[in-house]
């Protein structure tokens, strides 16, 4: 069993294979937070928890007395309001009576097997092969009568535990929630922490950030109505020592695209206290009487072998359990080359065909057509909106042209920006009432468009509508989804004015139930997404497309750390990275080494390319499909920092069988007679030898690792280097 409930202590453990997770009903039926970390069996830790006289903090009435119980100093699992926690709190309620407070005590649970599920809120599944129970425990307030449903779902053989929240209104009058955390987990001696967090800006995404944590509040949050180029929702908690290969560490992955919070506090008494969930900035929910409010899940991990260890955690369970896609595991994903560096929006359907010929010869399999084919669309200016095809560019009509492209053997792909809308479009002077416009004050322009108003079911079926009519009429075989702005003006005319709180969060379920009306109903359709670049690249993203655009930055050099930052939480699989013709004086080998550390593509015009440069990326083409279920399917492993001043940077994936690896390093800092360096390789088999790039040189397991390859000094500068090594033998002992 992965959940067992001790009745005589009333504890509750979950076990994967290396974790447990412990919580207990403790003093006046307050639910305890015992441990979360290594494996301990059947241990009961209920002795962790000590009592002692704390000044200044309150002592809950009930406790008669008893100045040594405070829930300002208890490990909690979900948090009180306005009982004596002085911490950042779980929730947020205003009672219908206008007091802020809840007094969530253990009222029942239930334990099943399987994964639990949300309503119009993406989670992780279970397939038929895992091992996974559900606890679902209730917090009740005696005297409002508001519920509070802890969700905790355990894959025992994945290592990971997903955690959700609901609100339910049993009292009779309307709440208010101002704050709902999806999870709040408490470390008793939890002083010795770092922070890791990805944070950037346009065209620099997941940039990596470490910090001690102090006795403060730090917050890593986005307030831009997704999850934004500046932050991604995800965080890391480890010891001060943990390196790539040792050391404990933590992970937090929010499942959720519009404002999230992640709030870390060393408290009065040295421990900490991580929460998770939906940010507060303009958040006020009202739960009527019978209704109940659902916050989005959490995915958790634990691991003792660095953060490298960690990541392999999150990249296994995110190819496994986040989305149901053929193009996940099933069907190998095409080549291709997109128009927008080739053309922007200067285009017709004969220059798409030409630059499909000539792509072809470079062994690419989808032409992508990007922005620009659709209603009065010649700049960023006009058209937004108006999901038709502008036969005055394809002259031929979309049907036609895809077939044109079919019947060079290539694959045909077409670019979206459904969430958004220009002021010049039919669907603006139509409809001016679906746009996010605060009453008598004009709205704020990014990228000269507005944003639709997708709290709005009839706006939402518009968009369904439009967009299945055009992906239904040809044979498309790739949608990319794009987002270009922000969002502000957070208004909507389909609420009362006293309801607005409410509007950032409609959005984002407005704007999945959208996904799910054309996603989930196309799944012969690969889908990536875009938001200029990666600024919406978060887990739900990632349950409905198996790949997100890294960045709108293609420079290879700022890619290598692009890619890094984001391998932290996201597989390679996921990570959309193209050749292109940024950066002229790095060489062409070497941006299509960097591209192989994703999902592999051109973002240029084929057309100018002279017969030299076209048989070298043919030459990469088939190398990448040659690589590909190692650096899809395989372990990854950093294997230096890109932010560390370094003369290379360079990154392994290895088979799961570890028969097979691909090496990788770029050379970003050649120094003049400089020393000689070597590569460790990691994750092979000690007992197996490999041979190195299908030639004589044969290398075992452990040389490979232990002292490593040499990296060649004579050679052009942002030189890139790739070692394929296929085990061929076990080593003599």
């Amino acid at each position: 069993m992965s959940i067992t409930y001790l009745k005589s202590c009333q504890t509750f453990t979950f076990h994967t294979q290396n974790t447990s997770y412990q919580m207990k009903v403790g003093k006046l039926n307050y639910l305890n937070h015992l441990y979360y970390g290594p494996a301990l069996g059947d241990a009961d830790l209920s002795y962790q928890i000590m009592q002692y006289d704390r000044g200044f903090s309150g002592n809950p009435y009930d406790s008669r007395y008893e100045r040594t119980f405070s829930l300002d100093a208890q490990p909690q699992e979900f948090t009180t309001q306005q009982q004596g926690d002085f911490r950042i709190n779980s929730i947020e309620v205003v009672n219908a009576d206008g007091s802020y407070s809840f007094n969530g005590r253990f009222k029942d649970f239930k334990m099943y097997n399987g994964k639990y599920s949300l309503n119009g809120l993406p989670t992780a599944f279970a397939t038929d092969t895992d091992h996974v129970q559900t606890l679902e425990v209730t917090l009740e307030d005696a005297v409002t009568k508001v519920q509070v449903d802890l969700l905790y779902s355990v894959f025992e053989e994945a290592d990971i535990i997903t955690r959700a929240v609901k609100v339910r209104n049993c009292g009779e009058g309307t709440i208010r929630l101002k704050k709902i955390m999806s999870t709040c987990i408490d470390f008793m001696n939890g002083s010795a922490f770092d922070l890791i967090s990805l944070p950037g800006r346009y065209g620099q995404e997941r940039q990596v950030e470490r910090q001690p944590l102090t006795h403060h509040v730090h917050k890593i949050q986005s307030v831009r109505g997704t999850s934004s180029h500046q932050q991604n929702p995800f965080c890391i908690l480890c010891d001060h020592h943990t390196t790539e290969d040792y050391g404990s560490c933590y992970g937090f992955a929010l499942m959720y695209s519009g404002n999230f919070l992640a709030e870390a506090e060393i408290d009065q008494y040295d421990q900490t206290r991580l929460l998770m969930g939906i940010n507060t900035k303009q958040f006020d929910f009202a739960v009527a009487p019978g209704e109940e409010f659902e916050g989005p899940e959490v995915i958790m991990a634990f691991s003792q072998h660095g953060l490298t260890g960690l990541s392999h955690l999150y990249h296994d369970f995110f190819r496994t359990n986040l989305n149901k896609s053929k193009f996940v595991k099933e069907v190998q994903r095409p080549i291709l080359i997109n128009t927008w560096e080739a053309a922007f929006f200067n285009f017709d359907d004969k220059k798409l065909v030409e630059i499909a010929k000539a792509a072809k010869k470079m062994g690419v399999d989808l032409l992508v057509m990007d922005d620009g084919w659709f209603g009065k669309r010649d700049d960023d200016n006009s058209g937004l909106g108006d999901w038709v095809v502008n036969e005055n560019k394809i002259h031929c009509g979309l049907n036609n042209l895809v077939q044109q492209i079919n019947d060079l053997g290539m694959k045909f792909g077409i670019w979206f920006e459904p969430e958004m809308v220009s002021e010049d479009s039919d669907l603006y002077r139509a409809h001016p009432e679906w746009v996010m416009e605060i009453p008598g004050r004009p709205a704020v322009r990014s990228r000269n468009q507005l944003v639709l108003d997708m709290t709005r079911t009839d706006v939402q079926d518009y968009l369904i509508e439009s967009v299945n009519k055009i992906l239904d009429s040809a044979n498309i075989y790739y949608m990319k989804w794009d987002i270009n702005r922000s969002l502000t003006d957070i208004w909507s005319t389909n609420l009362p004015g006293e309801r607005q709180g409410e509007v950032f969060h409609r959005y984002v379920l407005g704007l999945y139930r959208v996904m799910d009306g054309i996603i989930r109903t196309h799944p012969d359709i690969l889908f990536e997404g875009c938001s200029g670049g990666g600024g919406r690249y978060d887990p739900a993203m990632i349950a409905y497309y198996p790949q997100y655009w890294v960045s709108d930055n293609t420079k290879p050099l700022d890619n290598l750390k692009l890619h890094y930052g984001t391998s932290f939480l996201y597989p390679v699989c996921t990570m959309g990275a193209h050749v292109s013709d940024s950066s002229p004086q790095v060489p062409i080998q070497t941006k299509a080494t960097v591209a192989m550390c994703g999902t592999f593509g051109y973002e240029l015009d084929a057309t100018h390319l002279d017969e030299k440069t076209i048989a070298i990326c043919k030459e990469q083409s088939d190398l990448f499909r040659k690589y590909y279920p190692i650096i899809f399917h395989g372990d990854y492993y950093r294997l230096t920092d890109p932010f560390t001043v370094g003369n290379f940077t360079a990154w392994q994936s290895v088979s799961k069988d570890k028969s097979k690896s691909l090496l990788s390093v770029v050379v970003t800092n050649l120094t003049v007679n400089g020393s000689q360096e070597y590569i460790k390789a990691k994750g092979l088999d000690p007992n197996r030898k490999y041979r190195v790039n299908d030639t004589d040189t044969i290398l075992s397991g452990t040389a490979l690792m232990y002292a490593g390859l040499p990296i060649p000094r004579e050679i052009p500068e942002f030189s890139s280097l790739q070692f394929y090594l296929e085990g061929i033998g076990i080593v003599r002992n």
